[in-house]
């Protein structure tokens, strides 16, 4: 596909065609087999935190949208793969400069072509957003899209990082959690109970 194709896939809402440009999620998934994976979510309180060395000790580091790293201390540096529901600025790709990008969001006319066509990209799938949000009945957080995903490969452990549920609001923005369509307490009961059956997952508080 050339980006004219592309623009007009994106336009004409063709769902398809935009697919065709991701990697299978099967691959996907397969990449992460035994390995231990840190994911970052956009929490303001990791910054108080000093995690960084621990994070980057991870096999994969996943950080999301914009993935602000104040200091190297309480984030870490590396970004192996960058999940995406936003438009990345040219600033904000050469500074995380990810392997692979995943993009998360139903809303497809957000995703540019740098993003559709770099190495290993990866388009979540409709159906599987909308059957995450009916079960939090409400759209879900890339963050909460990314842990559904992760766990269903066979990782050795995934553990979370800058999670709280936007009790500290987010490094990446000013928005409070009414300004914003998601449920942050389905969304903590969800995280709670998989902690409950899922023994591969940690939440560092």
């Amino acid at each position: 596909m050339n980006r004219l194709a592309f623009a007009t896939a994106r336009l004409l809402r063709r769902d398809a065609p935009l697919a065709a440009l991701s990697v299978p999620q099967s691959a996907l998934l397969a990449d992460l087999s035994g390995q231990h994976v840190a994911l970052i979510g956009n929490a303001r309180a990791l910054a108080d935190q000093a995690h960084g060395a621990q994070i980057d000790a991870a096999d994969r580091v996943i950080r999301i949208n914009r993935a602000p790293m104040p200091d190297a201390a309480s984030h870490g540096t590396r970004t192996d793969w960058l999940a995406l529901a936003t438009r990345l600025p040219d600033a904000d790709r050469a500074r995380l400069a990810p392997g692979r990008i995943l993009w998360m969001s139903p809303k497809r006319k957000r995703l540019d072509w740098a993003s559709a066509s770099s190495d290993g990209f990866y388009l979540h799938p409709l159906a599987d957003i909308d059957l995450l949000a009916g079960r939090l009945g409400a759209p879900p957080t890339t963050g909460a899209m990314m842990i559904d995903l992760l766990l269903r490969s066979d990782l050795a452990s995934l553990t979370l990082y800058g999670f709280d549920f936007f009790a500290s609001l987010s490094l990446s923005g000013r928005r409070a959690a009414a300004d914003v369509p998601h449920d942050f307490a389905a969304e903590a009961a969800w995280v709670a109970d998989l902690l409950q059956r899922d023994h591969r997952l940690t939440l560092i508080r």
